[in-house]
């Protein structure tokens, strides 16, 4: 039995470097989104229409079609692997949160994998309408009163999906649907990090609602990240 024992203590000490090795042989894209040019400004929403969404909002609400921050950076663009990753199953995954809330989708940008279930909720006390603009996938048209429960809805194909409310025309987003699990939104400071790369060849892609979309190739090798700068040609 002490034997056994011995020779299981030596095999563990054998591989313990390969598995630490193993564990830290990925590496990441990282990088910054900027623009050049007069972003679309963002500009006060006309919600007179309904005063109910008016009561519910301290200061106006404004659009965010284009959100940028200092040095010129711009947020709300999706950076994923758009090749050299292999596609990534859903199964076990959280569901996303795509809620409304004073009138506005508190996710303007939502990314998700294939197959993640997408929570749809209701925050407001008033109805809302989920107007979800597919074409790779199936289009679907829900009303959603106050204090109803919340639903969940999975998509089985990759798009960029618009998605607007019919009662109220101000309220636009977006689903991004992608086969990978590699992705990221950017914040008003541009920034993204995508972790936990094998080494390989990628194509790392940008894209913005209004902007349009850019790609790059990367080799990834472990240890330090690649930095992938992302520049848009903004015109008002």
């Amino acid at each position: 039995m002490r034997l056994g024992k011995l020779c299981l203590a030596i095999l563990l000490a054998l591989m313990s470097p390969w598995v630490a090795k193993s564990s830290t042989d990925t590496g990441a894209v990282t990088g910054r989104v900027t623009y050049v040019g007069t972003p679309a400004k963002a500009e006060a929403i006309d919600m007179s229409k309904d005063p109910a969404c008016l009561k519910l909002r301290a200061k106006p609400l404004l659009t965010e079609t284009a959100v940028t921050g200092p040095g010129n950076t711009l947020g709300n663009v999706v950076v994923y692997i758009a090749a050299g990753a292999g596609d990534a199953p859903a199964e076990g995954t959280k569901e996303a949160i795509f809620d409304q809330q004073g009138c506005r989708y508190t996710s303007h940008v939502l990314a998700v994998r294939v197959g993640q279930p997408v929570r749809f909720s209701n925050s407001d006390p008033l109805s809302h309408n989920i107007h979800t603009l597919a074409k790779v996938n199936r289009e679907w048209n829900r009303i959603q009163p106050a204090e109803t429960p919340a639903f969940s809805y999975a998509y089985d194909k990759e798009e960029f999906i618009p998605v607007k409310c019919n009662v109220h025309p101000w309220m636009l987003g977006y689903i991004a649907v992608l086969k990978t699990s590699h992705f990221a939104v950017t914040r008003e400071d541009g920034t993204y990090t995508l972790p936990q790369l094998p080494p390989g060849k990628y194509t790392v892609t940008a894209w913005h609602e209004l902007y349009g979309t850019q790609s790059r190739e990367v080799t990834v090798t472990g240890g330090e990240p690649q930095i992938v700068n992302f520049l848009f040609y903004a015109k008002p």
